[in-house]
């Protein structure tokens, strides 16, 4: 990490977490090998500890390598998430190296040295022995030995299985983070327009009393004036827009949470100051976007006026619905302004060019700076603008004089119609279309639904052409994310195979083992809708990690059955034999993680929420599919042995391994005729 320049931070710790369930894999698998060679075949420390190794070698060497290439891609994720987890992914490959490392060199020597026998024990398997253990191993032999047996029945279970994927994926619901107490909020305010800085300000400061005396607060920061998010310069910016930042006593010290306070706030503001547009938001390192609202969805099109009216109807049906708080426009059209309609025959005879009009009013009303003025350290914008008293009503703007190359200076009043009206306070463009933004905070429906809601509602209302729905925010950024990862565990999937069928020299076997995956991600999808707990980014991690760990029980498995037919044992002998032989280290290891994940998806404090739904996805996955991930793999290497069989017969090979040259037959000569 420090060659890669990480640094420790919630992301690198986050995977430094999650590598403390795995790291100890391969060791728990090399640890146990060694005394099962002491405890059944009587062998001494060193001498169990050199074929231990030896024996398991290639196993956890594969199991290593193929997670390494589990979290590799994780690293080269695009979009903004990508540059976020970049360092996970790569925190977790070098841990895992480093485990392997560990595994095949410390390992093996503590064992030797430190692993020792109570006198007798040698040759009796006596830790094998117990009720627990020997109700478990008899239990899954018994289950195995009628899956091999009834192989369809395995079949037909595997493929519903992974047919019930998109189904739990449709209930399941999907967020980009969790909400989780950071014991940290913001309150964005927009107050009606004509409303003047010291108006703004005063109304900003009577709000933060109230908030300030709500539970729990302890400081409050209150900025008025913002451009685009950023704070107000001197004749810039919109004097009626300001947010408060609320800052609360640390989780520990309290007993209620940030979100009842938020509500609290929220109902504040909509009883006492129906007049002003307000929003209660969290605070997010994942904004996905200018504006702190978690749903945005832009409404695209040419005409503002049909722009406005579409997106009202989109607020008023989501209101109806429920499930989406401070529901809200960006668009308002109240802001009070004097529209110009110039007389351009007149301007034209008068030799007034249309541009002249409008650069004289700018400068004039609005200001524009000409120049700098420098007074020590210090630097000035000189600005030129036209006495208060001068543009205050339509009636003294008619008073401005334009010079005109025929008839001298004239006034406004001959080249122009002046209008008062109301207008937007800004025009929001989205690759170059006017676009109308609907905004709110999901509370009690994950984002998925807020957009599937949305969705359903822009079909029924049938925008005509040029109008169209854009989502922005973190709804954009959670569809960048859920292609991102797509792309990554497909990548995961071709580089576990590859490795794989290098590994065991064989283009079927390492499809027995992956089998395993597809029927483990449905369990871990259900375990979070069991426990109401949407899938975010953090969860989706778990998924990696999860197909990680079953798929390293598939190694375990096979390998040992290719090593017990290689001695002579016939294929169904060999793999009841090497299940049974590979059940502990798999339980072990799953038990550990488990136990491992369970004070992570039980922690509490700032961050717990993100790290709860990875540890959720993990133990519920691991959990639920235990049984049904030991039984497909055993099951699918009879049946692609089974089928590797009949095509050599015709003269197929499903090995990598190089083809054994024939050797031809000795010609027979014919018989002497004497």
């Amino acid at each position: 990490m420090m060659i890669m320049g990480f640094t420790l931070n919630n992301i690198t710790m986050l995977g430094l977490i999650l590598a403390i369930g795995i790291v100890i894999d391969d060791a728990v698998v090399v640890h146990e090998n060694i005394f099962r060679h002491m405890e059944e075949d009587g062998m001494d420390g060193m001498e169990a500890a050199r074929l231990g190794t030896r024996e398991i070698a290639l196993p956890v060497l594969a199991t290593s390598l193929s997670l390494v290439v589990i979290f590799v891609p994780i690293a080269f994720m695009g979009g903004i998430v990508g540059r976020f987890f970049s360092s996970f992914g790569l925190t977790v490959a070098f841990a895992v190296l480093m485990s392997l490392f560990v595994s095949f060199t410390l390992t093996p020597m503590l064992c030797s040295r430190f692993l020792k026998l109570e006198p007798g024990e040698a040759g009796h398997a006596k830790s094998k022995s117990g009720f627990i253990y020997r109700l478990v191993d008899r239990s899954y032999g018994w289950t195995l030995k009628w899956s091999l047996r009834l192989k369809p029945l395995i079949v037909l279970l595997t493929i519903g299985v992974i047919l019930s994927t998109g189904k739990i994926a449709t209930i399941m619901g999907v967020e980009l983070i969790p909400r989780d107490d950071q014991s940290e909020y913001e309150v964005s305010i927009i107050t009606p327009e004509g409303y003047t800085l010291d108006r703004t300000d005063k109304l900003l400061g009577e709000i933060e009393g109230r908030l300030n005396g709500l539970k729990g607060t302890e400081h409050l920061f209150t900025t008025v004036g913002e451009v685009n998010g950023g704070r107000a310069i001197k004749g810039q910016g919109d004097v009626t827009r300001g947010t408060i930042y609320v800052q609360m006593t640390d989780l520990t010290k309290r007993k209620f949470t940030q979100f009842a306070i938020q509500q609290q706030a929220r109902q504040i503001l909509k009883d006492d100051y129906p007049d002003i547009r307000a929003s209660v938001n969290d605070v997010s390192s994942f904004q996905g976007g200018r504006r702190p609202q978690t749903f945005q969805v832009n409404m695209a099109g040419p005409e503002l006026g049909l722009l406005a009216e579409y997106a009202n109807t989109l607020k008023a049906e989501l209101e109806k619905q429920g499930g989406i708080k401070d529901l809200d426009t960006s668009l308002s059209l109240n802001k009070p302004e004097i529209q110009v309609s110039i007389d351009r025959e007149a301007a034209s005879d008068l030799g007034i060019p249309v541009g002249t009009i409008s650069d004289t009013l700018r400068v004039l009303v609005g200001g524009s700076p000409i120049s700098r003025f420098k007074e020590g350290d210090e630097q000035y914008d000189v600005w030129l603008r036209a006495r208060p008293t001068d543009r205050d009503s339509p009636a003294d703007l008619y008073e401005i004089s334009l010079p005109s190359p025929t008839a001298g200076l004239v006034k406004l009043s001959s080249l122009a119609h002046l209008t008062e009206n109301n207008g937007p306070t800004e025009i929001e463009r989205y690759n170059r279309q006017r676009i109308v933004t609907v905004l709110g905070n999901p509370d009690g429906v994950p984002l998925n639904t807020a957009v599937q809601r949305t969705q359903a509602i822009l079909a029924s209302m049938n925008l005509p052409p040029g109008y169209a729905p854009v989502f922005s925010g973190q709804a954009k950024t959670l569809a960048e994310t859920g292609l991102y990862a797509v792309i990554a565990l497909a990548l995961s999937f071709i580089f576990m195979y590859l490795i794989l069928a290098a590994q065991f020299e064989s283009w079927t076997q390492p499809i027995a083992i992956l089998m395993s995956l597809p029927v483990t991600i449905p369990f871990g999808l259900i375990s979070l809708v069991l426990l109401r707990t949407p899938m975010d980014i953090y969860a989706m991690f778990g998924l990696f990690m999860l197909i990680g760990i079953v798929k390293k029980n598939g190694i375990l498995q096979v390998d040992a059955t290719n090593q017990l037919r290689a001695k002579g044992m016939n294929r169904n002998d060999a793999i009841m034999e090497a299940n049974h032989t590979r059940l502990r280290p798999i339980l072990m290891t799953t038990v550990m993680l488990v136990a491992a994940m369970v004070p992570i998806a039980l922690g509490q404090g700032p961050g717990a929420g993100a790290r709860a739904s990875m540890a959720k996805v993990i133990i519920g996955g691991q959990s639920l599919s235990l049984l049904l991930a030991l039984l497909v793999t055993p099951v699918f290497y009879a049946l692609l042995d089974m089928w590797v069989n009949f095509t050599r017969r015709i003269g197929i090979r499903f090995s990598v391994a190089p083809r054994e040259p024939r050797v031809p037959a000795p010609a027979t000569l014919p018989e002497p005729l004497i």
